[in-house]
């Protein structure tokens, strides 16, 4: 999936990006997983619709691909001081769409998927050129700088280890 080349929404993309770290199984996303009464007795919670859509070997993969826009591709920006200095196992996409609207970085560590859009609901909203507009300068920075704060928060306790190759992957 080109990241900028269709017309989809940053909630949505991240939903599908999820289904690599999760060994091929798309998980529904829900954005209210309970809710709770004054007295703290659950009044709702939200069913987890889970589906295997791609096989895990092939997931892991394409995994390894978006790690290599990280370690030798577009990404690579990630690992300076100026863009984040960020080092533990990522794999990520960078996108830019037609005449520069709008940049797109998804990142992906083994427990957690971000995605960053920067542009404007009018199309006619754009950067003067793809150096200043494409998804490595304008979104990659800002999920870099995102991210030193996850890493620097032990509550989260997002993990630095790599992505985990499934069972079945020779």
């Amino acid at each position: 999936m080109c990241l900028g080349s269709m017309d989809i929404s940053l909630f949505d993309l991240v939903a599908a990006q999820c289904i690599f770290p999760n060994n091929g199984i798309y998980t529904r996303p829900t954005t209210i997983e309970r809710i709770t009464d004054r007295n703290g007795k659950v009044i709702y919670s939200a069913f987890e619709e889970r589906e295997q859509v791609i096989n895990s070997t092939v997931a892991f993969e394409i995994i390894k691909m978006l790690k290599g826009v990280i370690q030798i591709g577009t990404g690579t920006g990630l690992k300076s001081a100026k863009f984040g200095n960020i080092h533990p196992p990522t794999a990520g996409k960078t996108g830019t769409t037609q005449n520069n609207s709008d940049g797109w970085f998804i990142g992906l560590t083994p427990d957690l998927a971000t995605g960053v859009w920067v542009g404007a609901e009018d199309r006619g909203v754009r950067f003067r050129s793809t150096n200043q507009g494409q998804g490595a300068r304008t979104a990659l920075p800002i999920y870099g700088y995102f991210m030193n704060k996850v890493y620097k928060d032990p509550k989260l306790k997002v993990s630095k280890e790599d992505f985990e190759k499934p069972d079945d992957f020779d």
